[in-house]
C-alpha cells in the first residue's frame, strides 16, 4: 500500500467525517486566492489545477488528480490565507475535510504524523523538481524532464494547461510534442 493510500485508510478508519460529493464543472473553482479556511480535498473524479494569479498572468503550479489528497498548502501550514486558487480542469466529483480536523488527526497519533511527514517530503522533492524545471532555460529539457516523471500530466491534462505549467506557449509545446 502506498503512503497516500496508507494515511486514507487510517483517516477512514478513525471515522473522519468528509462531506458527501461535490461535483464541478470544468472551470469552476474549488477555492480562490484569499480564502482563509481551506479545506483539504479527496479528488475522486477529474483533475484540478492549482495556479497563482497576478494582474499580468495566471501561473500553473501544480496539478491534484482522481484519487489524490490536496489542499492549499500554504493555508494549510501556516493558517493564513492562501495565495492560490484551485480550478477544475476536467469535471471534478470531489470531498472535504475541514483543516482543523485534518490536523487533529494527523496531530493525534505518531503514525499518522510519521505517514504525513512522509508525503510532505515527497512534495518538498516534487517541488525542488518544479523549481529546476524552471530554472531549465531550453523548452525541450523542461517538455522533457516532465514528460519523464510525470507521463500521467501528458494523459490527463489539456495542452494549453501543460503549457501554462511548463511556462511556454501551446504552439511551442505542440512543435515540441511532434518532434
Amino acid at each position: 500500500m502506498d503512503v497516500m493510500q496508507e494515511l486514507l485508510t487510517a483517516m477512514q478508519n478513525a471515522g473522519l467525517q468528509w462531506t458527501e460529493p461535490v461535483e464541478l464543472k470544468r472551470g469552476e473553482l474549488l477555492f480562490s486566492a484569499g480564502r482563509a479556511d481551506v479545506p483539504v480535498y479527496l479528488l475522486e473524479q477529474g483533475t484540478v489545477r492549482i495556479v497563482s494569479q497576478n494582474d499580468e498572468e495566471t501561473n500553473t503550479i501544480r496539478f491534484a488528480y482522481k484519487g489524490s489528497l490536496f489542499a492549499a498548502m500554504d493555508n494549510l501550514i501556516t493558517g493564513q490565507p492562501t495565495l492560490y486558487t484551485a480550478e477544475a480542469i476536467k469535471q471534478v466529483s470531489i470531498r472535504s475535510i475541514p483543516r482543523a480536523a485534518f490536523l487533529d488527526f494527523i496531530n493525534s497519533d505518531r503514525k499518522h504524523l510519521e505517514l504525513w511527514n512522509i508525503i510532505l517530503g515527497y512534495i518538498i522533492i516534487g517541488q525542488l523538481e518544479r523549481e529546476t524545471d524552471l530554472l531549465t532555460t531550453s523548452p525541450r529539457e523542461r517538455y522533457e524532464r516532465v514528460l519523464r516523471r510525470s507521463p500521467q500530466l501528458f494523459q490527463e491534462v489539456p495542452h494549453k494547461y501543460i503549457a501554462s505549467y511548463l511556462r511556454m506557449t501551446p504552439e511551442t509545446l505542440s512543435r515540441l510534442q511532434k518532434s
